[in-house]
């Protein structure tokens, strides 16, 4: 049987195989279920709080800063089958709804299951390594790390390491990556439970957990110029900022003119100066990170010594910078920045393009005077994208957004035209085995490689076509 302590059990897959994620929400003593083939050596520290056995949620966030230390042996069972079919995509088969289309530079190379048979919700690639292309999934109660190799013709994705939450009704909304102080990778990832998780691939474990929200958690995002700040954004109706290295929590948003709703997505600039948020209460609001309570708080939070008889004093942000309720007129579930203007979603088959106040104003007016007014550069529609929590990914580059839908089908449209009012060309991904809901799409480093997870519990991956006669770049 398989092992329990603390919080987590980390796997990991043998070089060069691709390990077969069996199924690891084992109940002790549950004598029906067959003994999985790996070897686990765990090594039980002590125990200050005994409460940590009990995985309530209450309790859980009490002694959140008491994490496992394990030994890991590779696995020793029998390798995952990749499915790779022909290439019988067929981009030009669905128009999305009027847009115009064009040929396609993406192919389908591959895709995995995933046995736990529940939706998978996010994805994301680690963009820091130019060397290799590692990207997170989370499922169900499950963190899974991959890496996409490329042998000449056979482009796969190989697991790497898989950590599952023992407490069986936690499920995974959100990832991201980013670096510690010492220059290694650190994935966070949270969701059901409200519990946020910060894992050290290196090390194979996770070495630290937030008591984050009373609620769960939809989005966590890290912040762009400082590694040790982490977003996040929850069903309590509010945004926080952590420092995953001290610990503390540093910002609150919300309140008096927050979220009214659930805090479905959030989205930093890449100046890190700004959030963008929006919800279940149709809204989008904008958020300043450049007060000086703020930028005080965020220093003090590495200088504030956790001996103190008083608490860290975490700043209250009540107000946001800008708020509008006027783009969408049902559940915003997915906002992101592109440069001054904002990329969001609904549920009413379109992603909108749109600007705080007036098309001329800098954010320097905006932010000088209250301003609800928003302007809508460019609708882009799309099919079958009528269910909430559905997003969409730039690529690095920032020219290209991707958005999965419904029925199986990826939306690509060019983002990098020189004039926004222009038309933003768009084509449409799809293969006949996927047609389940795509939850969240994500770009490689270099921009080649487009993964989408699915609901059910598979992965896609699509890449450019090397061989693609661009007559446009001739």
């Amino acid at each position: 049987m398989e092992t329990h302590v603390g919080q987590f059990v980390c796997r990991k897959a043998k070089a060069g195989a691709l390990a077969k994620l069996r199924n690891m929400r084992l109940q002790n003593g549950d004598k029906n279920v067959d003994e999985i083939p790996m070897e686990l050596e765990v090594m039980e520290y002590p125990i200050v709080d005994d409460t940590l056995k009990h995985e309530s949620q209450t309790t859980r966030a009490k002694t959140c800063n008491l994490v496992p230390r394990l030994r890991v042996t590779p696995l020793k069972h029998k390798n995952l089958k990749i499915q790779n079919e022909p290439n019988v995509v067929n981009p030009f088969s669905n128009r999305a709804n009027g847009q115009q289309l064009t040929e396609t530079k993406f192919i389908y190379s591959s895709h995995v299951t995933e046995d736990h048979s529940f939706p998978i919700f996010d994805i994301k690639f680690h963009q820091n390594l130019a060397d290799k292309n590692i990207f997170a999934t989370v499922g169900r109660n499950r963190v899974t790390i991959y890496e996409c190799t490329n042998k000449g013709s056979n482009k796969n994705m190989v697991p790497l390491l898989a950590y599952e939450d023992p407490e069986p009704n936690e499920t995974f909304y959100s990832c991201d990556w980013s670096e510690n102080s010492a220059g290694r990778p650190v994935l966070a990832a949270g969701g059901k439970m409200g519990i946020i998780r910060i894992f050290e691939p290196p090390k194979e474990k996770c070495v630290r957990e937030f008591g984050a929200h009373g609620c769960p958690l939809n989005h966590v995002q890290f912040h762009p110029k400082n590694p040790n700040l982490l977003l996040s954004a929850s069903k309590d109706y509010s945004l926080r900022l952590w420092n995953i290295e001290t610990g503390y929590l540093i910002v609150i948003f919300g309140g008096d003119e927050g979220h009214r709703a659930e805090v479905l997505g959030a989205d930093i600039d890449r100046t890190g100066s700004r959030i963008v948020s929006c919800g279940m209460d149709h809204s989008l609001k904008v958020w300043s990170l450049t007060d000086a309570k703020i930028q005080d708080a965020i220093q003090l939070s590495y200088r504030y010594k956790r001996n103190s008889n008083k608490p860290f004093p975490t700043v209250l942000q009540n107000f946001p910078v800008f708020s509008t309720r006027d783009v969408h007129s049902n559940y915003v579930d997915c906002a992101k920045w592109f440069g001054e203007l904002v990329f969001s979603k609904s549920c009413d088959n379109d992603v909108i393009c749109w600007k705080a106040g007036n098309v001329s104003q800098s954010w320097a007016e905006i932010e000088s005077k209250i301003c609800e007014e928003s302007s809508i550069i460019k609708r882009l529609d799309v099919s079958d994208c009528d269910v909430w929590f559905i997003r969409f990914s730039f690529d690095p580059m920032m020219k290209t957004l991707a958005l999965g839908n419904e029925v199986g089908k990826i939306f690509i449209f060019d983002v990098s035209v020189a004039d926004p009012l222009s038309l933003m060309q768009g084509t449409v991904l799809s293969h006949p085995s996927c047609d389940s809901t795509i939850r969240q799409t994500a770009f490689s480093r270099d921009g080649s490689t487009l993964i989408c997870v699915c609901d059910d519990a598979t992965i896609w991956r699509w890449d450019i076509n090397e061989k693609r006669n661009d007559k446009k770049e001739e």
